[in-house]
Formats: structure tokens, sequence, C-alpha cells
């Protein structure tokens, strides 16, 4: 099975220290976020997790730990944009999440990386040339450290127009502009443009509408076949292979505007107080009358089918 620790908030940003008490101590809990006192363990044994995925904006603190990690398959996605501080209040300057992605890169391996630029919007600060402009920049940058970068849209939630309410989608017309020259700049660098979750609509200007946390993302990185059992998506227009993940909503300290996995700040500063790195639970402890359920966990590579 895969373990996901990025859907719900940025676990190598702001939790490491609570993440490696959990492999040193092989399981973890999670709270359904839909039913909080049905509580969930899965244990963190390489025997039964094919690979570790993350998603985050500041993979600093856990690059010391990576050693530690080399029992288990990983796959990183780090997310890098041209935005700000008046979007992305907390997140580490660009050019020192670039370098940190680059010794990522060079730890774990160019197929266990990718770049994620997203999501878009456009406004007059961040306009398109601005995302032209600032793309082929980052480029420059990471290329030789990544194949692959992934796209997506905003998409308007309605909490996503609480806390950033000046959002606007990107027309149409923009789109196919972003995804056509993207694309053009990607090759120059020897990266694929992936779209995250838009369909097929840039298919046509040479971008990758496959999706982007795949079964054939993570073959590539484990470097063996996997018998994935078949799940329906979060989403329709979704391929990812998503599911078990570790994380919990309003734990995010970014608190970017345009985030869907926090609610309000009043909430994340809450949960933030209440997190206890050694606790088997990201947020909080155990509660009396919650009721702990063993997950039921199957190893999926397929040692007969190596890539190697």
């Amino acid at each position: 099975m895969i373990i996901n620790t990025g859907m719900r908030t940025d676990i190598p940003a702001f939790y490491s220290e609570w993440f490696m008490n959990r492999i040193r101590a092989g399981f973890v809990l999670v709270r359904n976020p839909y039913r909080p006192d049905w509580v969930t363990r899965y244990e963190l044994d390489p025997e039964v997790v094919d690979c570790l995925a993350f998603c985050t904006k500041n993979p600093a603190p856990m690059l010391k730990h990576l050693d530690e990690l080399k029992a288990f398959h990983q796959y990183w996605f780090v997310t890098i944009t041209p935005y700000g501080r008046d979007v992305e209040p907390n997140v580490p300057p660009k050019e020192t999440v670039m370098q940190d992605f680059i010794a990522l890169s060079k730890a774990v391996g160019i197929d266990c990386v990718g770049w994620r630029y997203d999501p878009i919007f456009i406004d007059s600060t961040y306009n398109l040339e601005r995302h032209i402009a600032d793309f082929g920049q980052m480029c420059r940058t990471l290329s030789g450290f990544t194949n692959v970068c992934v796209i997506s849209f905003i998409d308007l939630y309605e909490k996503v127009k609480r806390n950033f309410p000046q959002a606007r989608t990107v027309a149409p017309q923009e789109r196919i502009t972003i995804g056509r020259t993207f694309a053009e700049i990607g090759r120059r660098y020897g990266i694929t443009i992936k779209a995250c979750a838009e369909g097929t609509e840039l298919a046509p200007c040479g971008v990758d509408c496959g999706g982007c946390m795949t079964q054939q993302t993570f073959e590539t990185a484990i470097g063996s076949r996997l018998n994935v059992p078949k799940k329906k998506s979060q989403r329709a227009e979704c391929a990812c292979v998503l599911g078990t993940d570790i994380g919990a909503y309003d734990t995010c300290g970014h608190l970017c505007r345009y985030c869907y996995a926090n609610y309000n700040i009043g909430n994340v500063r809450r949960n933030m107080r209440l997190h206890d790195p050694k606790s088997p639970l990201l947020a909080g402890n155990l509660q009396e009358g919650e009721v702990i359920h063993r997950a039921v966990q199957e190893r999926w590579t397929d040692d007969q089918l190596s890539f190697f």
C-alpha cells in the first residue's frame, strides 16, 4: 500500500519530528475527518508499505532524516510557485526551496521527485506574463533534477472564496496559452508538464493529462510493478492513487490563501497548539470513547515484475 502524507497538511514542513517518531514507533493513528471518534491504526512497516508519498512546500526539515527513511521507497512532490507572502505567508523563499529540492533530488533520485507549480491563478500581480517568465526561470534552475512538473488551475471551493475573495478562475484561452507555453518551455529543459485533474483540455498543447500521482509514477519510483486495488478516486477526472492519508485538516501552518485543506485560521492555530510530537495522532491525543480500528494493509509490489 501507499501511505500519503500530503493531502491534508504539510507534514515535512511542520511535523517532521512527529513523523520520524511515528516511523520509529512503527505505526500511526489517524482520525477520520468526518467521524472524529473513528481512529484508524496504520503500520509503518516496509513489509506492507510500498511507498511513502510526500507533498510539501518545504522539504528542508526532512532532509536530515532521509538516511533513516532508506528502508522505505519514497516519492516526493515539492510545490514551488511564484507567489509571495501576500498569497503564501509562511512558505520559505523560492530560491531556498529550489536549492532544497535539488538536495532532495540528489539524495533520493530524480525518479522519486516531482515539482508542482499549482494552483495557477491570474490577477494584476500574477498575470500571464509573470507566470511564463517565472516558470521559465524555475525550469532553468530545476533542470536535471526533476523530469516532471505538475500544473493545475485554482478551484474556487466555498472555503477558497471565503479565504481568498479576490481569486478568480483562469479563463479558457489563458489556460490554453499556459498549457502550450509551459509545455514548450518544459521540453527545452527536459521537464514533462502534467496536468492535475484538468481533464484532457491541455492534451493538444503537449501536456500529459494522464494524472500526477498515478500508479506509473509510483512504479517508476519503486522500480517494480504494483498490483493496485481498484478504488474510486476522489474526483471523477482524477487518475491518481489516493486514499490512505495520515494527515489532518486544519493543521497546515503555511496559511496559503488558496488552500483547500484549511477551513479557518483559528482552527489551524488551535490544532497546532494541540500538536504533541510524541502522540500517535497528528493533532492532540486519544480521547475517552475513541476506538482504534486496525487497517487492512497489503503489499502491492509484484516482486516478479521488477524494472531492473
